[in-house]
């Protein structure tokens, strides 16, 4: 990270920045190139070590993508804010992210996949289900464990 004065590496914090965003972008390697798609997420911070949850169709390039090369990146963003400088080129946001790398994996198992939908349902919208078999076979379940993550906050002029 280049710009220290903004790096966030307090675990509680960077934990209320991935509780308040609600999707992220997540980056897969198309043939060598970049790919990246938005998608809601839930998350699980144990010892300091980040695990994603997503949920996707059963089919598609996505999944494709992801079968055939599991390495990843993601960024999520929240509390962002334009502001106004005194100058034109003193303009800018203000914001809070998260960004990092790992590895994603197609969760198999019922017991698996109902745990995993059930941190994404946390995240998302505050609250757990039960969800049948039949339910959960409708979509694939993914986890990403994180390698490595960092964390930024640039708060507004005024809070600084």
């Amino acid at each position: 990270m280049t710009r220290r004065e903004i790096e966030v590496t307090d675990i509680n914090e960077i934990e209320g920045m991935l509780s308040r965003a609600k999707f992220l972008h997540l980056g897969l390697v198309d043939r060598g190139r970049p790919y990246i798609v938005p998608m809601n997420y839930g998350y699980e911070m144990n010892e300091g070590r980040l695990t994603l949850y997503l949920h996707s169709g059963m089919k598609g390039h996505k999944m494709d993508l992801i079968i055939n090369n599991p390495d990843c990146c993601f960024e999520l963003e929240c509390d962002v804010k334009p502001f106004n400088g005194v100058k034109p080129c003193m303009n800018g946001m203000s914001y809070c992210s998260v960004m990092g790398r790992g590895r994603a994996e197609i969760i198999e198992g019922y017991e698996a996949r109902k745990r995993a939908m059930n941190i994404f349902m946390k995240t998302q919208i505050g609250e757990e289900y039960e969800f049948s078999e039949k339910m959960l076979s409708a979509v694939h379940l993914i986890r990403v464990d994180v390698d490595e993550f960092t964390a930024r906050k640039r708060p507004l002029p005024s809070e600084r």
